[in-house]
């Protein structure tokens, strides 16, 4: 898993890149405007250095250059959320949660959902744990 540490404008970018992919620095800044009113020059800045940190790649393709995502994303999201979980709550997924609960942030389909994934946890443990 690689360790490379994204901002939150890097997320952006990657997260366009991760959902349609290769794409020009055209095509980048005009899906990025809406959101962000990024220039094409700010997408070129951002580029190089995600490039530079081994997150994208480019081809030449006639004038314009074709970027795409080396960073594989479930890694990225993996790195991010062991991080997060580090920083604010000692790494303790538990606490999280707890704290989620404790402010009422949990809708009753997040409530379902958080159930079905324990569920599947239990399962597969016991699977790996009888062979």
């Amino acid at each position: 898993m690689a360790n490379i540490p994204l901002s939150d404008g890097e997320w952006k970018l990657m997260n366009q890149l991760w959902g349609k992919s290769p794409a020009t620095i055209t095509q980048l800044t005009e899906r990025l405007a809406p959101e962000t009113g990024w220039t094409k020059h700010t997408i070129i800045t951002m580029l190089s250095r995600l490039e530079k940190k081994g997150a994208v790649a480019h081809r030449e393709n006639g004038r314009a250059k074709e970027f795409w995502p080396v960073l594989d994303q479930a890694d990225a999201c993996r790195r991010e959320t062991r991080s997060f979980l580090d920083r604010l709550y000692g790494g303790s997924l538990g606490l999280m949660v707890s704290t989620l609960v404790g402010t009422e942030a949990l809708t009753p389909d997040d409530v379902e959902e958080l159930e079905e994934l324990l569920q599947g946890a239990k399962e597969a443990k016991r699977h790996d744990e009888s062979q």
